[in-house]
């Protein structure tokens, strides 16, 4: 009796994880992964704002390669006074490992949420901030980023296009003010207009929030009445306002972040692009995988392929001359072969 339960015992092990298979072979049983929730919280919506089609499509195609990772988008809206109360409550819910974001205003927003929940991380993509050990942030180098533009800009100003006037001047709008849009856009802007002609000057106009189209008209139009013929306008929803603006006057547009030629053919003339797919898809999966370094700051530039300009659009080719275009090509074969490479100043 004693035999025929040792061969019973020894008969229900062999098919157990662990046993010996063959001599010398022992099957190990593999740990299922501990699941990786990662929440992607957007300051606006999705829908119609490239930059944001990106952050979550990037973030998606990680999560996608890893069969334990799983993503939830919150769209925040615009109101940016709820932008805070709506991050503390998705970190009050302990659900998620990261918080993926975008946007340069998201570091003043999380820094107080970090502080109640010391537990949780964060991924902040077009944004800086430095040495927080629940955070990492990866700025691109918007300094070539707004060069393009304004090196175009000028171009177009100084061409015989319908719209150009002889005066020496380019508009910029902004939503707000932080400090990479003044230490490096603003600035790029402005070396890449006076590398065309030294004369021109930047007429600066601040809305105050990231909405108000209204208010981004009026200002495009005084920015025209004062004898503006192009103007770069970085201010999310409210760009619509400056386009609006530009299409009745017979101006020019130009943007970043995403090619947006649509959004007004004939008015939109240039397209400075941010790779955030690429950020988000290259960070995310570090996270995934443990290697993110949380308290680092990155910025990265048009060669290393995170910036680049959509000098291939159809519209682009329509609506600027071929002479322009030409000068542009020139220009962006330089930088993105690193030849031409500006450095940022310290943030």
């Amino acid at each position: 009796m004693k035999r025929n339960i040792v061969l019973i015992g020894m008969a229900l092990l062999s098919l157990s994880p662990g046993f010996l298979h063959a001599e010398g072979e022992t099957e190990t049983a593999v740990p299922e992964a501990k699941p990786f929730n990662i929440a992607v919280f957007v300051p606006g919506v999705v829908a119609g704002s490239p930059i944001y089609e990106q952050l979550v499509e990037g973030t998606g195609a990680a999560a996608a390669g890893h069969a334990h990772a799983t993503v939830k988008v919150l769209e925040a809206g615009f109101n940016q006074a709820e932008w805070e109360e709506k991050m503390t409550s998705l970190a009050a819910t302990g659900d998620y490992d990261l918080i993926v974001t975008s946007n340069p205003a998201m570091p003043f927003v999380t820094v107080p949420v970090a502080e109640i929940f010391p537990g949780q991380k964060w991924l902040i993509l077009d944004a800086y901030l430095d040495g927080h050990p629940q955070i990492h942030t990866l700025l691109y180098n918007q300094m070539e980023m707004t060069y393009m533009d304004g090196y175009l800009g000028a171009l177009v100003s100084t061409s015989d296009m319908t719209g150009a006037n002889p005066d020496l001047k380019a508009g910029m709008v902004v939503a707000q003010e932080y400090p990479a849009l003044t230490r490096m856009m603003k600035p790029g802007f402005e070396a890449g207009l006076k590398a065309v002609d030294p004369g021109f000057s930047v007429d600066y106009r601040v809305i105050g929030n990231w909405y108000d189209a209204n208010k981004a008209a009026d200002l495009a139009a005084s920015m025209i009445d004062a004898g503006v013929d192009v103007i770069l306008t970085i201010a999310g929803g409210a760009n619509q306002g400056v386009i609006k603006t530009c299409q009745e006057r017979g101006k020019y547009v130009l943007l970043v972040d995403a090619n947006d030629y649509k959004a007004a053919p004939g008015t939109v003339v240039g397209c400075a692009l941010l790779n955030q797919s690429k950020a988000a898809y290259e960070r995310v999966n570090m996270a995934i995988q443990g290697t993110l370094e949380f308290g680092r700051a990155e910025i990265v530039h048009t060669r290393d392929g995170y910036i680049d300009f959509a000098d291939q659009d159809p519209l682009y080719i329509e609506t600027v001359p071929a002479d322009v275009r030409a000068r542009m090509d020139d220009l962006l074969k330089r930088m993105r072969g690193g030849e031409l490479h500006l450095e940022p100043p310290p943030l």
